[in-house]
């Protein structure tokens, strides 16, 4: 999908919704979107190897884990056009626009190839972005679809709180409703699923008693 063929309805919710929060957005959600420093420790990128972030917002993430993996080359994909003028920003201050390439599109329906050039990944990541995207379901089919063959898809994403007293879940999912987030429920259930259907390896994980999930799907040779 072209960057003119991207849901306008939701491009333009997100431009709307991180308009002003993308400036704040770090120094903010670092208090909640707990678990992102472990999914990215996990990676163990192979040297030379390619990693997509989608969902890649500030470029916070994507910085991260290219300090982390210095030999390898990163691509980010963000529906909306304002996070990605930060990300770039942020990511040439770093010096790493050399080994990071940004796109615009839509998680649930991209073209890799014209994208970026390359059409398969050594490592998929999606960090807190499927409970804000409309048709999730889509978006892990399509990061599955990118994997290189002995690759695989990492997420970390809200849980369902189980461990947690009903009071904070409903404290929390009132807050996350203003930004439009919504925890998705069935999560591991379609992730099983889909490790079933492409017989791959999959492993989950409860993080800070459910307040997040965190899952690899480890994908076969082809």
């Amino acid at each position: 999908m072209s960057t003119t063929e991207l849901p306008a309805s939701h491009a333009e919710l997100m431009d709307g919704v991180y308009r002003w929060q993308r400036h704040i957005y770090d120094l903010t959600r670092k208090y909640y979107l707990l678990g992102r420093d472990r999914l990215i420790a996990g990676l163990d990128v192979p040297k030379g190897g390619t990693v997509l972030e989608l969902g890649c917002g500030t470029g916070r993430n994507i910085i991260l884990a290219a300090r982390r993996y210095p030999e390898a080359r990163f691509f980010g994909l963000d529906i909306s056009a304002g996070m990605l003028e930060t990300a770039r920003k942020a990511i040439d201050r770093e010096g790493l626009s050399g080994r990071v390439t940004l796109a615009r599109g839509d998680a649930t329906d991209f073209d890799a190839a014209a994208l970026y050039g390359i059409d398969r990944f050594d490592r998929v990541f999606v960090s807190y972005s499927l409970s804000m995207i409309p048709g999730w379901e889509k978006t892990v089919s399509a990061a599955l679809a990118a994997l290189a063959p002995n690759g695989s898809l990492h997420i970390v994403d809200f849980g369902q709180q189980e461990g947690l007293p009903t009071w904070f879940r409903t404290v929390l999912r009132g807050w996350l409703r203003k930004f439009h987030v919504s925890p998705r429920q069935s999560l591991r259930d379609v992730l099983e699923t889909e490790s079933r259907r492409t017989g791959a390896i999959f492993r989950f994980r409860t993080l800070y008693r459910g307040y997040a999930w965190l899952a690899v799907i480890g994908q076969p040779s082809r």
